[in-house]
């Protein structure tokens, strides 16, 4: 089986996000995109033995400094997760298209070396970020990381409060036929940007385990911003990530559910990411 961490970009267009020009970005369907690069990842708890631990990954490409058009594969979920998946190694539940549909392939993926590990977190939000090595075999497409908003996307797209947010995940381990389940609720929160001054947002999603680490997204069609109904034009990125759910920090009220969800914006994900060696 071979392995493949390169990828060569067919449209030099889709790596432009948010181009209302670039006719290639404004047709990328992330619902079915990020859906085809969402997987299931696992392994024996760290916390509790003999018990398996899961979350949501999902990996984009990073683009090569020296050359845009070729780059590598970056899986990315919430630190917390590989954490607390014990071993040097994580199960990693990729889909293999067939005749009769889709099977799931469990696909070993080194998390640790030794007890050393390969992953890299961010210092101060609940983020990971390593290479992947995936099968050639599988033809799977992923987005740039330039799909993951920055604060110039946000404001440009003028994101608020009551937005409505999408994001995918195994709840309670629950698939279908190996991928992700989509669920949706509305930001929550405010203000928006700068997002490292907010640090994390709010979004109306109930949690349940093997939620985290999943993306959170928007994809408006014919968005008002800038004073201007923009028909036709479609706003899409990823926000952030689900990190954990929000519970009060008032004894009276603990164990109380809030059904709201903390998202870690795109921006640590980005700085993450930054810290993934080069293609090795």
């Amino acid at each position: 089986m071979k392995l493949r961490t390169t990828f060569i970009v067919q449209t030099p267009c889709l790596l432009m996000v948010f181009a209302p020009h670039c006719r290639a970005a404004s047709e990328v369907e992330l619902n079915t995109i990020l859906m085809n690069s969402t997987f299931e990842i696992g392994g024996p708890s760290a916390i509790q033995p003999g018990k398996t631990t899961t979350g949501t990954a999902f990996i984009m490409i990073r683009p090569g400094k020296d050359d845009p058009l070729r780059g590598d594969y970056i899986l990315i979920t919430a630190a917390h997760v590989l954490d607390e998946i014990s071993g040097d190694d994580a199960m990693l539940l990729l889909r293999k298209k067939e005749a009769n549909g889709f099977k799931t392939l469990p696909y070993p993926v080194a998390i640790r070396r030794n007890g050393v590990k390969l992953f890299v977190t961010h210092p101060n939000a609940d983020v990971a970020a390593m290479h992947a090595f995936l099968p050639t075999e599988l033809n799977l497409k992923f987005l740039p990381i330039q799909y993951l908003a920055d604060d110039a996307a946000l404001e440009r797209v003028e994101v608020h409060p009551g937005d409505e947010l999408f994001c995918l995940g195994f709840p309670l381990r629950i698939d279908f036929n190996g991928f992700p389940v989509l669920r949706t609720g509305t930001l929550a929160s405010y203000p928006i940007t700068p997002s490292k001054t907010v640090k994390q947002y709010m979004f109306t999603f109930h949690i349940f385990p093997g939620n985290s680490g999943g993306p959170v997204y928007f994809s408006f069609t014919n968005r008002i911003h800038g004073g201007t109904m923009n028909l036709g034009a479609v706003d899409q990125g990823v926000i952030g990530l689900v990190s954990q759910q929000l519970s009060s920090s008032l004894p009276e009220y603990k164990d109380s559910p809030l059904d709201v969800a903390v998202v870690v914006p795109s921006s640590y994900i980005r700085e993450t990411i930054t810290l993934v060696p080069g293609t090795p």
